[in-house]
This record gives structure tokens, C-alpha cells and sequence, in this order.
């Protein structure tokens, strides 16, 4: 894995604020030790009402604050949201679909076609909307095209993510990155979505997130690991 992640453009597109160090935090942390270039996408963030006791609402710019500390913790070299109107906010699965794979596929400063990044890693599909309208458009985005006209992607991921468990059909995972040396930048660049965390058993735990990490270790013999399905792997 380290001859794939050294000296790479690794770009990923997730939905939400913490999506990215839930799905792949690990994995962004050792592709950077490794010399690479790493870009975040991220599709929006705007206010959000938690659905607890309370209904606390979280204002969309504290969660832009966090994602910045978590980038700083995580060391990318950029990052961007690219919708911040509570209008699109939760909402990405009623915009076209095209409109959606516009932005990552050229129209965002970090758009496929802008950074020509090697890996791309998108959030699995899911019963959880936004995540299922990033996939779809972040796939689409990644369609083969002859090199000479567009960008091509030679490796495309899907992430592994707390709420698969409720999927209907079971993961698929192909793809192992041994992040044993990087679990705690990992839960650190987590911890910085202070807003989203929630006690312990609850699957946004600090702890939920290291046992996943832990479990998806033991399934390759190493202490921790992040998972992903396979879509594309050109070598």
C-alpha cells in the first residue's frame, strides 16, 4: 500500500463535516507521512438541528471552524466546502445529479479535473441520502475518458463508515490500510468535530470510532485498520 499512497494525489469527497476522518482520517494520515498530496472535499455544511433531547442546534460556521482544525490536524494540503446555504445543506440528494458531479468533476476549486488527483475515495453507499447522492456523483465524475481529453482516475475507493451496519446489503470490503501508526492522529482530527461527538456507545464516540478501527485491524492481523471497497484500480 505504501507504493500506492507515496508520492500520490489522493483526493476525497464526502458529504459532510467528520464524514472525511470517519471514512478515511487514518488513511489521509499515512498517505501524508508518505510524501503525498492530499485534497478534501467536502459537499456541504450549514446549520444543523441534532435529533436528541434537546433538538441543540449546531450553526453551519462552527462546523466549518471544526473542519478547519481537523484539515490542520490532518495536515492536507487543501481543503474546500462546496455549498454553505442551508437551502442544499442535508439536502444533496433532490439537486440534479448533474449539477453535483459539475462540482467534482470540474467546476470546484478542488474538482477532478483541476488537481488530476490518482486516488479518489467517495463515501459508501448507504441509507443515509447525502452520502448516497456524493457516491453516485463522485462515481460518475470518475468515469474513464481517454487521458488526452480529461483527467483520468486510475484508483477509485469507496470508505467504510459506522452506519453500514444498518445497510441492507452487507459491505464488501477489498482494500486494507494498516493505519496501527496513525489511529491516534486519526481520533485527534476527530475530535476536533467537537459538535458532532456523543458519548460512548453511541457510533459517534470517540471510542465507537476506535473500536471500528480496531475490529477492521483484527480482520487483517494488524492493531488498526480503515476499510474500503474497491471500484477501480488501474496498474
Amino acid at each position: 500500500m505504501d507504493d500506492l499512497l507515496r508520492q500520490s494525489r489522493l483526493l476525497t469527497v464526502m458529504p459532510h463535516p467528520d464524514d472525511e476522518t470517519f471514512a478515511c482520517g487514518g488513511t489521509i494520515a499515512r498517505a501524508k507521512a508518505l510524501g503525498a498530496e492530499v485534497f478534501v472535499m467536502i459537499m456541504s455544511a450549514g446549520d444543523l438541528e441534532h435529533y436528541n433531547s434537546s433538538h441543540r442546534l449546531v450553526p453551519g460556521a462552527q462546523r466549518v471552524a471544526e473542519l478547519a482544525e481537523a484539515m490542520q490536524a490532518l495536515e492536507v494540503d487543501a481543503y474546500t466546502v462546496v455549498y454553505r446555504d442551508a437551502e442544499r445543506h442535508l439536502r444533496l440528494d433532490v439537486l440534479p445529479r448533474r449539477e453535483l458531479i459539475a462540482q467534482i468533476e470540474r467546476e470546484s476549486e478542488l474538482a477532478v479535473d483541476r488537481i488530476k488527483p490518482d486516488i479518489v475515495i467517495l463515501p459508501a453507499p448507504s441509507y443515509n441520502q447525502d452520502h448516497e447522492a456524493t457516491f453516485a456523483a463522485g462515481f460518475a465524475a470518475c468515469r474513464p475518458h481517454l487521458p488526452s481529453d480529461k483527467p483520468f482516475v486510475p484508483v477509485v475507493l469507496s470508505a467504510d463508515a459506522p452506519q453500514l451496519g444498518w445497510s441492507v446489503e452487507p459491505a464488501r470490503f477489498t482494500v486494507y490500510v494498516d493505519i496501527s501508526d496513525y489511529l491516534d492522529q486519526k481520533l485527534r482530527a476527530h475530535a476536533c468535530h467537537r459538535s458532532q461527538l456523543r458519548p460512548d456507545p453511541s457510533h459517534a464516540s470517540l471510542e465507537s470510532i476506535e473500536r471500528l478501527a480496531r475490529l477492521r485491524g483484527s480482520e487483517v492481523a494488524v492493531l488498526a485498520a480503515e476499510a474500503f471497497a474497491c471500484h477501480r484500480l488501474l496498474i
